[in-house]
């Protein structure tokens, strides 16, 4: 098969009209065609995917983690390589892989040809790239609409983060790993990750590796909201591991439950509610890199 690419662009990404003709260029230079059908409001993108798999020999996605998100059961069914041209607020999977934020240079590396496999989280079967949590981040999810974010763009995830902040209170929760014993917590969060950066930067864990088998859970047990602020650098950097009020756990697998249901959200968007299973799906998607990859 010659190289032909599906792009598929997030019409509600704030960057959907900047630089992806520009970007198709890049990729129609690099020689490979391309094929761009209509994403129409409340479309598929995985049924998308699954539709013209046949046709192409990889997927070039035009947006931000959402999107990426919705995407991920049509390439883990498909098995199609994944190219990203970032045009979302946050953009957490391309920062972990290292990718340039300007679309034509993202093309680029997409026409190199350099590919990497990464994992694949998933939590009650719905699968995730970057992190899935529970507590104030799922409330942030909630609260911030797909016009506010591509109005604001970072202010609105500040502003309503802000808000949740205020309002946070702790929850009880019981955590299992890997079906070892149970770990009952009061807490204001629970994210398990299975890349390295989520929430535009923040890393989930010092160690954290988008490809080595894992998950990595923290949980905040603070009874007091106003330290949270206190720790931002420690979050940026990943070491907020070495904090006595936040418990961390490493493994293939968690289970948590809370007395009434929770909702859940992976990258950044809710997709279930608590009872909820944790899984690692290894090497699940191939991922196109640049010749120097930074994880």
């Amino acid at each position: 098969m010659d190289r032909r690419a599906l792009i598929l662009a997030n019409p509600h990404s704030r960057s959907a009209g900047a630089g992806v003709d520009a970007a198709i260029e890049e990729l129609r230079g690099g020689g490979i065609d391309v094929l761009r059908p209509d994403w129409h409001e409340g479309e598929d993108l995985a049924e998308t995917i699954r539709r013209h798999g046949d046709a192409v020999d990889r997927v070039v996605v035009v947006g931000g983690d959402g999107s990426l998100n919705a995407a991920a059961p049509g390439l883990i069914d498909t098995g199609l390589p994944l190219g990203i041209l970032p045009g979302g607020t946050a953009n957490d999977l391309a920062r972990t892989l290292g990718l340039p934020v300007d679309m034509a240079e993202a093309a680029r590396v997409i026409a190199a040809g350099r590919t990497r496999v990464i994992d694949v989280g998933e939590v009650n079967g719905k699968p995730f790239f970057n992190v899935a949590s529970l507590g104030m981040s799922a409330s942030l999810a909630d609260r911030l609409s797909r016009e506010t974010k591509r109005r604001w763009g970072r202010l609105a995830y500040a502003l309503t983060a802000t808000e949740v902040l205020i309002g946070a209170r702790p929850f009880s929760a019981v955590i299992r790993a890997d079906g070892g014993e149970e770990i009952a917590v009061r807490t204001l969060q629970i994210a398990v990750g299975n890349g390295r950066h989520y929430g535009g930067g923040m890393v989930v864990a010092e160690t954290a590796e988008i490809d080595d088998s894992r998950l990595d859970l923290y949980s905040l047990e603070f009874e007091d909201v106003w330290k949270l602020p206190l720790m931002a650098l420690a979050f940026w950097e990943g070491r907020h591991g070495l904090m006595d009020e936040v418990r961390t756990l490493s493994g293939e697998g968690f289970e948590i439950r809370t007395r009434r249901p929770m909702p859940v959200n992976a990258d950044g968007e809710i997709v279930t509610t608590t009872p909820a299973v944790f899984r690692v799906r290894p090497g699940a998607v191939t991922v196109f890199v640049p010749e120097v990859s930074s994880s």
